[in-house]
């Protein structure tokens, strides 16, 4: 049976007020173990520490007293803390639970008004950052006072997946919020008219869609931007700084198919982020070209010096304004056909061409150019807009033309480059031969575009795409060859570093190797403590399908050396953490692991060069690499002549 919070709070009053009725606590006095663990969190999403009750006689309560707060610890069976009680007020009840797994805080109720009722809850450390306002005290989150553009992101899909209006209405941009920041009366009535049909639109998209359903979980947060992007408050579209997040995705996993769902923009608001649409789930394989939200359109309205004004614009590119925002309320969706796509793209393309001949500065004409440009790469990759890429090549063809010192000459060609390679792939028939043409041919242009443009911004991007492709071809002296150029001609770049770690882990074979960082459990993890055991360290993610399907050989041969002298290592590059504890007690992969936050983007995986996952390195006792890219078959083989 469950007890209420109150009954807690009563029952454990009483023994927190023997702490001032004497100096010590006699054991007979101190709640029961069997009872400090019937309670559980007031929120149904917390994965902590349980314990089976047949080893409930291994655990102990203790008091526990720091100044004038006063509480309890629960110790599970091996020392660990599973639970804290608190009573903070001094007034002899408890009105803090918190919970604990592998020794952190994850989660806490908090009665903050002492009425022994829960009023808000907290995620913590390994769990996130949310914390919620239970104002009414029914048990429900009715405002976040602080939450991530991660997790906003995760409560969207699963408000969506619940078919909760109200719960997604927590997470969208409300307008209280937007007087808070002084928005602009056009932005705040575009978004408002967003969350006015809120529920209406919500349950219009569910009823059209496979990709959420009330069994749909969230994965991870997706964002075509690697940073949150500021508006100045000198634009004029608020009258404070606006951080924003463009082009923001949700990707899901429903009846064992991942999907992707399109947040669009977010928005800071204080601690809290915020959606400014409602999520539109992405149906089939392709996905929905966006052009961009309301708030990273580009203003017309700064009246910085040196900018023109509204009054200053002329009659007909206020016109063009008018006209573009609105057919892009119009943009196809991912159920639109090739036909509708081809005729938003020419329309959007016409209006464009007339805002660069209006346009009266030559960075007015280059902002134009540069969004036609974007949006029409980003047609091309839906797969249902092959004319983009002829597009494409025209314009680079009247840049050569007409600017032929023009930065954007290389930027345009990168862009049909890319545009003219999706199209080749979406088109050719699964044959290996027609595959094996089309990267020769991939090879061969990335070849020709650094050579044309070595000191171009997308230079350093075509050079990972060179050595990345040729690695992954096993032509390891070409990779080496590619990441040494952009190593050394483009070092400052994020490609450059993380070619220099491709280096790095390319030459490790036969030396000692460097590694350490910060445990999921957050105690230090150093490879040097290893010397004198084979290691065998594993960068993953739980999202990896290979790695998953690994894991039973893995697991089957460290079973069978660790009494040898093996131990594994991980390395998680998982971006979310609120996944990785579940996912390793379903697959049993309980070796350390070192937490690398930022993925693929953090400093280990930038340091090793890591282009995919799983990658394995393997170290003999003296600590030196044995291979830089074992596999599961190789381990095989090469285990037995490590530790016969």
């Amino acid at each position: 049976m469950r007890c209420s919070l109150l009954q807690l709070g009563l029952c454990w009053g009483i023994a927190v007020g023997m702490l001032c009725a004497a100096e010590a606590v006699q054991a007979a006095d101190t709640p029961g173990v069997d009872l400090a663990l019937t309670f559980k969190p007031t929120q149904a999403d917390v994965v902590y520490e349980q314990v089976e009750q047949a080893n409930y006689g291994a655990c102990k309560v203790e008091v526990e007293r720091q100044g004038k707060v006063s509480g309890w610890v629960v110790f599970g069976p091996e020392g660990q803390v599973l639970r804290r009680f608190w009573d903070t007020n001094a007034d002899n009840v408890v009105d803090q639970w918190r919970y604990y797994d592998r020794g952190f805080e994850v989660y806490r109720d908090m009665d903050t008004n002492y009425n022994n009722k829960v009023d808000q809850f907290r995620w913590l450390n390994i769990l996130g950052t949310r914390w919620g306002i239970d104002s009414n005290e029914d048990g429900k989150v009715d405002q976040w006072k602080v939450i991530s553009a991660e997790e906003a992101s995760r409560e969207a899909i699963l408000a969506m997946a619940q078919n909760d209006p109200a719960r997604l209405s927590r997470v969208m941009i409300s307008p209280q919020e937007l007087k808070q920041l002084g928005m602009a009366a056009d932005l705040t009535e575009k978004l408002q008219q967003e969350s006015a049909k809120l529920a209406e639109t919500m349950r219009a998209r569910l009823t059209q869609t496979k990709v959420i359903t009330p069994q749909t979980s969230w994965l991870r947060f997706d964002s075509s931007m690697l940073m949150p992007y500021v508006i100045p408050q000198d634009e004029g579209k608020a009258n404070q700084d606006l951080i924003v997040y463009e082009n923001v995705m949700a990707i899901v996993e429903t009846a064992g198919e991942t999907g992707f769902v399109q947040m669009g923009e977010m928005l800071q608001i204080g601690q809290t982020w915020k959606l400014t649409q409602v999520p539109a789930p992405i149906e089939g394989d392709t996905l929905q070209m966006t052009e961009g939200g309301v708030l990273m359109q580009p203003s017309m309205a700064s009246t910085a010096p040196g900018t023109m004004t509204q009054s200053e614009i002329s009659p007909q590119m206020k016109q063009l304004l008018v006209d573009l925002q609105e057919l892009d309320t119009q943009a196809p969706t991912p159920q639109s056909s090739a036909a509708d796509l081809a005729r938003y793209n020419s329309k959007r393309v016409e209006l464009l061409r007339g805002l660069l001949t209006a346009s009266s500065t030559e960075e007015e004409r280059v902002q134009w150019l540069t969004q036609m440009i974007d949006g029409l790469a980003a047609a091309v990759q839906t797969g249902k807009y092959p004319e983009g890429a002829r597009q494409l090549a025209s314009i680079e063809e009247d840049l050569k033309r007409q600017r032929p010192n023009s930065e954007l000459i290389p930027y345009t060609a990168y862009r049909a480059l890319l545009a003219e390679y999706t199209i080749k792939l979406q088109t050719a028939p699964a044959e290996n031969d027609q595959r094996q043409e089309i990267q020769t041919w991939w090879l061969d242009q990335l070849k020709t575009f650094v050579t044309t443009h070595p000191k171009s911004t997308d230079a350093a991007d075509a050079l990972l795409q060179l050595a990345i492709t040729e690695e992954f071809s096993g032509n390891v002296d070409e990779a080496k060859k590619w990441y040494t150029s952009l190593a050394t001609n483009h070092a400052q770049t994020d490609a450059g570093q993380r070619a220099q770690g491709a280096l790095r882990r390319l030459t490790l074979e036969g030396k000692q190797i460097s590694l350490k960082g910060t445990g999921i459990d957050g105690k230090p993890i150093d490879l040097a403590s290893y010397r004198g055991k084979s290691v065998l360290v594993i960068f993953w993610a739980t999202w990896c399908q290979p790695c998953t399907e690994d894991l039973p050989q893995i697991r089957a041969m460290y079973d069978q050396y660790r009494a040898k002298g093996l131990e594994i290592v991980g390395v998680n590059l998982d971006t979310q953490k609120e996944g990785i504890a579940p996912y390793i007690a379903q697959h049993g992969n309980r070796w350390p692991h070192i937490a690398e936050p930022q993925g693929l983007e953090g400093k280990l995986a930038i340091d090793f060069g890591i282009i995919s996952v799983p990658t394995m390195f393997l170290i003999n006792p003296q600590g030196q690499v044995v291979s830089n890219a074992t596999s599961v078959e190789d381990l095989k083989e090469q285990l037995p002549t490590l530790m016969p």
